[in-house]
């Protein structure tokens, strides 16, 4: 009969054993998670910082300054303790500048960083974000090296310059939330990634901005590689900050190539017990059709309250379910592409489907009309007017764009329209048609647009006749064009024109940007186009 020490001998060759230790010194907690490809991190005891990244047999985390919540949380209360197969960290901030709890959950034999940041109000600073400042990784996916300033002249504030003839900016590294669910700073041969991953609708639920929001993710400066994870900025920002648990949002080394998300099952977060979190038993959904906007163009719900936001992508047919939502009263709002159709009011509870179709109400997708000329689509974005192909990835006066000032064109010509008039530089453009007879009813010119900056808005005149001066837009306190943004509240203007204006033959609109604020070059008051309808 086999003895009892050699069944458990027996027992534990035979039960998996977890790899991933913790080992504490005075200064830090250092975690190695026994990943195949070797995984370890320090972490500062007094401040939360990340001091140590060793991967590969190679240390990422640049010396000189560390990774953090913001700049740094100053001070922190930081345990650890073990739950299964994880370790957690914990840092407790609650000082002049932070009141919050952050949280690094480590897996056996994985090489990532699983993390939720609760907020129990907003950071001192005005954004919360946490950003790697890494070494040996140069490179930028997917957006090449539009975010590569080392060596740079800084030609805009402290942010965007001008390097080998280009411009550059950490802003042109952003994507929408919406598509943005993986980005990495990457070695020269792409052998190790090092990425930010969004594993599902929670790592930006409690963001603000919606499904269109963009913000920095990478930055090459020279000394070391910015990979931030902004959970919410005052960058083109057009709602208030929400508070609470941020995530699960993941760090990932990789040597294997880019993740996807879909390979991160963050559902272990339900057991883990974190301040804040809501896991699936506090969720539910919606399903419904989306109707009345055009299958050429993404249809997209977005979910959003003071609390929560989220979003998902209807089928061509407009059939949609919601990811999971905390419960609670929402408002849902249908956009074709990034254009507002419609909103209504749906409540979720917790564990159940409501169901909630939707219509297009808004007029410019709806309303029936016969259509002098339009420029543009009515998609929310400047897609197909000029420089617009190249206006997220760099500064309007790069010299890869075109000229902003074309003057006149013709009202079939989208593509020569520019996506933006500046008050200093371009105002005053012209769109030319000509009519086979006099219109002798009232006619509505219609301009849609996405972002104004310093009050700029469109005041029309149509042949003769100057629209009146339409009131300065909700602003938007931000940069915009020139960082590589195009969205903002969206405005739509409308202007009637009296019958006997518009004559037979040739017929010009003229616009010019006005505002009460000044500025200089690309700086000065501006407008950026959704699209310009002429109907009656």
């Amino acid at each position: 009969m086999p003895s009892f020490k050699r069944l458990a001998a027996l027992s534990a060759c035979i039960a998996p054993a977890l790899g991933i230790s913790v080992t504490t010194s005075t200064s830090s907690y250092t975690v190695d998670t026994a990943a195949t490809y070797g995984f370890k991190v320090a972490i500062s005891r007094s401040t939360c910082d990340i001091t140590s990244l060793y991967f590969y047999g190679t240390e990422y985390q640049y010396s000189s300054t560390y990774s953090h919540i913001a700049s740094g949380l100053g001070s922190a209360t930081v345990s650890y303790t073990t739950s299964g197969d994880y370790v957690i960290v914990k840092c407790v901030a609650d000082n002049d500048s932070f009141d919050l709890t952050h949280y690094m959950v480590f897996a056996d034999k994985s090489s990532s960083i699983y993390m939720g940041t609760y907020t129990v109000s907003e950071p001192s600073v005005g954004e919360l974000r946490y950003i790697f400042r890494l070494t040996g990784l140069t490179e930028a996916y997917p957006n090449g090296n539009v975010s590569y300033t080392a060596g740079g002249t800084a030609i805009e504030a402290s942010d965007v310059f001008t390097v080998d003839g280009e411009t550059r900016s950490k802003f042109y590294s952003s994507d929408r939330f919406i598509d943005d669910s993986v980005y990495c700073a990457t070695t020269t041969d792409a052998s190790i990634h090092a990425c930010w991953v969004r594993p599902n609708n929670q790592a930006t639920e409690k963001s603000s901005g919606g499904p269109f929001f963009r913000d920095i993710n990478l930055n090459y400066g020279g000394s070391y590689h910015s990979v931030t994870y902004y959970m919410n900025s005052n960058h083109a920002q057009t709602e208030s900050y929400r508070q609470g648990f941020h995530g699960p949002y993941v760090f990932s080394m990789s040597r294997s190539g880019i993740p996807k998300a879909s390979e991160y099952d963050v559902s272990f977060f339900d057991d883990l017990g974190l301040t804040g979190y809501t896991g699936a038993s506090g969720r539910g959904h919606v399903k419904g059709t989306a109707s009345g906007v055009s299958s050429s163009f993404p249809i997209v719900l977005h979910w959003y309250n003071s609390d929560y936001q989220s979003w998902v992508q209807a089928s061509s047919s407009g059939a949609f379910t919601s990811p999971a939502l905390v419960a609670g009263t929402y408002t849902q709002a249908l956009y074709q592409d990034e254009f507002l159709a419609a909103t209504t009011t749906v409540t979720v509870s917790a564990g159940a489907t409501a169901t909630a179709n939707i219509a297009a109400t808004a007029a410019a997708i709806v309303g029936s009309r016969t259509t002098v000329f339009q420029l543009g689509d009515y998609d929310g974005q400047p897609t197909g007017f000029l420089n617009a192909d190249k206006q997220q990835r760099m500064h309007p006066s790069d010299s890869r764009m075109s000229s902003w000032a074309p003057g006149s064109v013709a009202s079939t010509a989208a593509s020569s329209w520019p996506m933006a008039i500046f008050k200093d530089v371009n105002n005053g453009q012209k769109i030319t048609f000509t009519l086979s007879s006099a219109i002798s009813s009232v006619a509505t010119l219609r301009i849609a647009t996405t972002l104004a900056f310093a009050g700029g808005r469109p005041q029309a005149t149509v042949n003769s006749y100057t629209c009146s001066a339409p009131s300065a837009p909700t602003a938007v306190d931000s940069r915009g064009v020139t960082r590589g943004t195009y969205r903002g509240r969206g405005e739509v203007y409308t202007c009637s024109i009296p019958s006997g204006n518009l004559v037979s033959g040739s017929n010009t609109v003229t616009i010019n940007v006005i505002s009460g604020s000044s500025g200089d070059d690309y700086l000065s008051p501006n407008v950026i186009f959704d699209a310009i309808e002429l109907y009656y």
